[in-house]
């Protein structure tokens, strides 16, 4: 794949705004302290992170046991049912540790991974208009993809993008909406403040 499909430019990041109806920079700060600004890892692969806590309960949803499943397999750095960094290993071990979960069950693992510059959950597919998580994997493959995906996550979400919109942003509201309520102990709504100023945004 061509190296500018890897890559995403000015005019999209303007394009995005416009169809959100809010600053470049807003979208450059949640691109920047979600993946530094890049969504893809030197070999040309989507930056991911897999979340074993998610990976369990994705199981769950599917009807299958994670405690019998951890018992049965070597895994406790992919399933694992309270949130913890320990296991994160980066860059492309975590697509190690993503292709040990898809063979345990493919469509929870890849659900259970955050995807891309913007760093969406695949359980969120069907919020980023895709017809389920194998297309949205699909469509992470360039930084046109993963920029309309964000476009679709935020307008799912009338609280998110009103926090994102409003006529200055509600980092907090947001970081809540996109990262979680656990977003305070990794102080998202303090970074995405920080890398929206960095941006040139509204003081």
């Amino acid at each position: 794949m061509e190296t500018q499909d890897k890559m995403l430019k000015d005019q999209d990041y303007a394009t995005a705004a416009r169809e959100l109806g809010v600053e470049e920079a807003r979208i450059r700060a949640v691109c920047r302290v979600e993946s530094a600004g890049d969504g893809f890892l030197a070999d040309g692969r989507p930056k991911i992170l897999f979340e074993g806590h998610i990976f369990w309960r994705e199981l769950k949803a599917r009807g299958l046991d994670p405690v019998v499943l951890a018992k049965d397999r070597a895994c406790p750095d992919i399933l694992y049912e309270k949130w913890t960094k320990a296991f994160y290993r980066g860059g492309a071990g975590e697509y190690e540790r993503l292709e040990r979960a898809c063979a345990i069950q493919r469509e929870a693992a890849l659900s259970a991974a955050s995807w891309g510059a913007f760093q969406i959950m695949g359980n969120n597919c069907k919020a980023c208009g895709c017809a389920g998580v194998e297309d949205f994997v699909k469509s992470q493959e360039t930084a046109a993809g993963q920029l309309a995906a964000f476009c679709a996550f935020i307008r799912s979400n009338k609280k998110m993008y009103a926090a994102l919109s409003a006529p200055l942003p509600d980092w907090v509201t947001f970081a809540r909406c996109y990262n979680g309520p656990a977003y305070a102990q990794n102080q998202y709504d303090k970074k995405l403040a920080e890398a929206y100023a960095k941006a040139g945004g509204k003081a």
